[in-house]
């Protein structure tokens, strides 16, 4: 399948699985569709939508994007063992094209405390699982969790088990950040020297960023032969997260000439997709981020300027336009039509469908009356805050905050039921964000805990929107709200609104299936 003269690179997401661990990520289902649908565009070549068996609520994940049919393999991971297997071929069959991921670690330390198996038992798990797979489907992967811990000789006698039994691709995970690119390359040479049949599939690396090696390590492993990366959008994932795939496409992209590779990924989608996982997971990227970041491009010492004006190459390796992000500041204004907006939308990598554009639109409007200038980055949070909370049950009306130096604050909230009445409640507390969240949860009967409350400028100057996201506890569930305005306080009570009306669509759906201990497993 796969040989060193092989050039083309498969790009693997884990975005909506192993991404999606990381504290505080957790999406709907909704959102997970959204996400898929922009890594289609992306041109990923394999999405893993999930773990199957960790709940119903992933299974039902899983098998609505696969059954959205969007191009990219979708893929399932699975345990080894029957009934996980099953779930994933039931929940990816949608799909022209699936794959099941079997996995089992393999390192010492796991064998010891968390398998207490010895190395016959995992081989003959693994062998059974693989064997299964491949008589639901023909594209079966396997992966040796904590393969990089993993005594090469034991590692390499697993993966020949492992094609001897089907697998198509071979997967090697670095699943605790451990290696160091020298280690990992040698790692690779190892097994292409020692496992029979090896060039028959694909070698694949997963890397964990947890002494920040996790693009270097990955590139190390391409470089010793690896034709798939497993990466995240924005490198989100457990712990200190995964490898970053903006920045491993880009490397490989840049660097054409040292890697002689290539990737499917259209590079110009990176920044939305970035742009959208931040706004759904309320992890916001970093302004010094590589490759998607505010300052990826930004040139503020004189020497850089200078160097700038004389010819770009003197200082950027790459264009802003190679990842989708504009150039532009003044886009828009009060004046413009919704056909000049919804070109704007387009330029900016987002594709709406007509509803959607039309919401927007709407929003848009609203902001022009507002603000004197609208920036790219305000159409940008426009649709990524576009969901909102206009699924209800409750909307927001009107918002009145009254606050004095040395006096508690008070607001009054209006807020209108699914029904069309309305319901108005004024509340006090140390700041006008808690006495709006006050206020809030009396009209609801929603009580929330504030865990974490994140505020973000999405363009420049006085009249900058703010983005805010909350994150927080209601009877033991974590939740995350966002909201969108050039008022903080109105942003932060649409965020704790939409939080509440998710809370109640819940309860109208009945009490949600318990999720099993399974959740939290990673390779």
């Amino acid at each position: 399948m796969t040989s060193d003269n092989d050039n083309r690179i498969r790009i693997f997401d884990t975005t909506l699985r192993d991404g999606e661990q990381a504290p505080g990520c957790s999406m709907t289902l909704r959102e997970k569709l959204r996400v898929a649908k922009s890594l289609a565009e992306l041109n990923v070549d394999i999405i893993e939508a999930g773990f199957p068996a960790a709940s119903p609520g992933d299974f039902d994940a899983v098998k609505a994007i696969a059954d959205e049919n969007l191009g990219p393999t979708i893929c399932g991971l699975a345990r080894c063992n029957p009934d996980d297997i099953e779930k994933v071929h039931a929940a990816v069959k949608g799909a022209d094209r699936h794959r099941i991921h079997v996995f089992v670690a393999t390192s010492a330390i796991h064998r010891e405390y968390k398998l207490k198996m010895a190395k016959e038992e995992i081989i003959k798990s693994a062998v059974g699982a693989i064997r299964m797979a491949r008589e639901l489907v023909s594209d079966v992967e396997f992966s040796p969790e904590d393969a990089s811990r993993t005594e090469l000789g034991y590692l390499a006698e697993v993966v020949s088990a492992a094609i001897e039994a089907g697998a198509t691709t071979i997967n090697i995970p670095d699943t605790v950040g451990y290696t160091v690119p020298a280690e990992f390359d040698k790692l690779f040479r190892y097994l292409k020297d020692h496992v029979e049949n090896i060039d028959d599939v694909v070698l694949s690396v997963h890397c964990h960023n947890d002494l920040g090696m996790a693009v270097a390590n990955s590139l190390a492993a391409v470089s010793a032969g690896a034709r798939q990366i497993e990466c995240t959008i924005n490198g989100i994932g457990e712990r200190a997260g995964n490898c970053s795939l903006e920045e491993v496409v880009m490397a490989v992209k840049t660097r054409e000439e040292f890697f002689e590779l290539t990737t499917g990924i259209d590079s110009r989608r990176l920044y939305p997709a970035s742009r959208l996982v931040s706004s759904i997971t309320g992890m916001h990227v970093p302004r010094n981020k590589a490759i998607v970041g505010e300052n990826a491009f930004a040139h503020e010492a004189g020497i850089h300027q200078h160097g700038m004006l004389q010819h770009a190459s003197t200082y950027e390796i790459m264009q802003p336009a190679d990842v989708g992000l504009s150039r532009s500041n003044l886009v828009l204004g009060k004046h413009s039509g919704r056909h000049a907006f919804r070109d704007r939308v387009r330029e900016l990598g987002f594709d709406l469908d007509e509803f959607e554009t039309n919401r927007a639109f709407k929003e848009f409007k609203k902001l022009a009356d507002l603000k004197k200038d609208v920036f790219d980055g305000d159409i940008e949070a426009i649709i990524m805050n576009v969901d909102g909370t206009s699924a209800g049950p409750w909307h927001m009306k009107s918002l009145t905050v009254n606050t004095a130096t040395g006096q508690a604050a008070e607001t009054e909230i209006v807020l209108v039921g699914e029904d069309g009445k309305e319901a108005r409640r004024k509340a006090t507390g140390d700041g006008p964000i808690a006495a709006a969240f006050q206020a809030i949860e009396d009209i609801t009967g929603v009580a929330l805990t504030l865990k974490n409350f994140e505020l973000h400028s999405a363009s420049i100057g006085e009249d900058a929107q703010g983005e805010v996201t909350v994150s927080v506890e209601h009877d033991g569930e974590s939740y995350r709200g966002r909201g969108t305005s050039v008022d903080i306080v109105e942003a932060g009570s649409q965020a704790c609104l939409e939080v509440s009306n998710r809370v109640l669509r819940r309860r109208a759906r009945g009490p949600a299936p318990a999720k099993s201990a399974v959740d939290r497993a990673t390779i």
